[in-house]
């Protein structure tokens, strides 16, 4: 590492050299004005450098210590600025919620402002990922999954019923689904063929036109008049409130997957404002049932 002088001595000369006064910066530190004397001789002896002019009644900064002064008072507050902004009080109380990131894009950003204006003291931090397995339950305050509710080595509980439905680009009017082209969502290719199966109709013999890895990219096709996809109703219906230009372009189908509270097995005692998000989350979906 370069050359570094001892930190406790830098944090005097600054707040001397702000000060102009050993007594004023040892009073602002907790220390006395002998140990702030002693910091700043130190100092002067590691540079090889006169930092101070010491007169009978006032202390002066020499040339070099006021270009230094400026330079260690700016390294000061960036690392103040950088542990308050990852370690500070704010910081602690942040709630970290991790979603995949069609159900962070379609459902929980879209239901964030509810409860931010519930509780408008607790910073949120929404994160995702593309599949399931992405990160590690306990390392954020509440994650959301998609799934059976059969992930080893977690507890799960279940939020949500599902139901799947069709989408197309607003004013297409009545698509002919089986005509095509559709789009596919990897990991849930056999989603067509279970909704033609549901509802009666003849599969397509053609392949699928695209094929992609999030319901994001599948509705940005749909969007682009790329073809049709099949979605949950609740990403679609919060998609088309949103303002995408899409429209639901046939009845909804079950589906089989919910979406999961998911935590460690041996998780730690839930953080409040987790507890306070779980709870509203709970209430939300309720009133949405009820309705």
């Amino acid at each position: 590492m370069d050359r570094l002088p001892n930190p406790a001595w830098l944090r005097s000369f600054e707040s001397a050299a702000r000060h102009l006064n050993f007594t004023t910066a040892a009073q602002e530190l907790g220390l006395t004005q002998t140990a702030v004397s002693l910091h700043i001789r130190s100092l002067e002896a590691e540079l090889g450098q006169k930092l101070f002019t010491r007169n009978a009644r006032r202390l002066e900064l020499t040339e070099l210590g006021q270009s230094y002064s400026l330079t260690v008072r700016r390294a000061l507050s960036d690392i103040a600025l950088s542990t308050n902004s990852l370690f500070g009080p704010a910081s602690r109380q942040t709630l970290t919620i991790r979603a995949a990131i069609s159900t962070a894009t379609y459902w929980v950003a879209a239901e964030l402002p509810g409860f931010s204006a519930r509780h408008p003291d607790i910073p949120v931090r929404l994160v995702s990922h593309i599949w399931n397995d992405s990160g590690t339950p306990g390392d954020v305050d509440v994650e959301i999954r998609l799934g059976y509710g059969d992930w080893p080595g977690v507890r799960s509980e279940k939020l949500t019923d599902e139901k799947l439905v069709p989408v197309c680009r607003a004013g297409v009017g009545s698509p002919k689904l089986n005509k095509g082209p559709l789009i596919h969502i990897l990991g849930y290719e056999d989603n067509w063929a279970r909704y033609f199966q549901a509802q009666g109709i003849a599969p397509p013999d053609q392949p699928p036109r695209h094929s992609v890895d999030t319901t994001v990219a599948a509705l940005q096709l749909v969007m682009a008049g790329a073809g049709y996809a099949t979605i949950l109703e609740r990403f679609a219906q919060n998609a088309i409130r949103q303002g995408a230009p899409i429209a639901i372009a046939g009845p909804a189908i079950p589906f089989a997957q919910s979406h999961y509270l998911v935590s460690a097995q041996r998780a730690a005692q839930p953080t409040a404002a987790a507890g306070l998000f779980c709870a509203w989350l709970r209430d939300r979906l309720a009133t949405d049932a009820a309705d």
